[in-house]
């Protein structure tokens, strides 16, 4: 996968030996998700032996569920022809899923308010395992096409909102999620090491909040505050972004870190 997309690993899910032994486990439906989840890491339209290829399925079988799915709406021929791409049914359950998801109800009024006061771009994330995925993203004045996307999703070992989110978990299972992660770097800033992102979780414990440095983007500073469940498991976490160009993270931190924990805290308590 190519970091310039700076999407983490997606969310495909290959079939264990138990839910294949499971006799309410629908394998036809498993293998309908896992041709849609064949385009998850594509850059461009897909051929039919592509997408069999990456949805680990015969020729035979991803013919027959992609002209299911075509039918329903669920993938579309490229205009130019050049091969199958995601239909727009897709997006009505996109829309379901935000709409209907209870974080994301209370949240969504909070971080207006938090962009409206930090005048940077404010993100929500979800915990993902060893991705966070963006559901909410308000935009500042500097974006990239990937940047504005909901469901984009970055590394948790190497992102504000990860660190924030490792920083609330057991320590056993926060290092267990780094040592599982692919740590290639997005910069050459990105920590790599396990025992040096640590040390930034660690940091993380006794501020209350995550600063990272070029990380994921060159030139960025983020800002990480967790979202817990009641049980204190993290849920997610609230990023926001500025440029180094404009701030050094010390201000930063100082300007940006007392609005994020507060809104936190609002959403944590709502």
């Amino acid at each position: 996968m190519s970091r310039n997309t700076l999407r983490a690993e997606s969310g495909v899910r290959y079939l264990s030996d138990e839910q294949r032994a499971d006799p309410l486990f629908t394998n036809s439906i498993a293998r309908a998700l896992q041709v849609l989840a064949a385009f998850h890491q594509a850059d461009r339209p897909l051929s039919l032996s592509e997408i069999a290829s990456r949805a680990g399925v015969d020729r035979s079988a991803a013919q027959r569920i992609v002209h299911t799915l075509r039918s329903l709406g669920y993938i579309a021929r490229d205009a130019d022809d050049r091969g199958f791409l995601p239909g727009i049914r897709i997006l009505d359950h996109t829309l379901d899923y935000l709409r209907l998801n209870p974080l994301i109800q209370k949240a969504t009024p909070v971080l207006l308010e938090l962009r409206r006061n930090v005048r940077e771009r404010v993100d929500l994330s979800l915990f993902d395992g060893q991705r966070v995925v963006y559901t909410a993203r308000m935009q500042s004045k500097r974006e990239t096409f990937y940047a504005t996307l909901v469901g984009h999703s970055v590394p948790t070992f190497s992102s504000s909102g990860g660190w924030a989110i490792l920083a609330r978990l057991p320590q056993d299972e926060a290092r267990d999620i780094i040592e599982a992660s692919d740590r290639t770097p997005f910069t050459p800033r990105t920590l790599t090491d396990t025992d040096a992102i640590m040390e930034q979780i660690q940091l993380t414990q006794q501020r209350g909040y995550s600063i990272a440095v070029e990380q994921i983007l060159l030139g960025e500073v983020a800002l990480g505050v967790a979202i817990n469940a009641p049980n204190g498991r993290p849920l997610g976490a609230i990023h926001v972004a500025g440029s180094l160009a404009e701030w050094t993270p010390e201000e930063f931190a100082n300007r940006v870190a007392p609005l994020a924990l507060e809104a936190a805290r609002a959403i944590n308590h709502s």
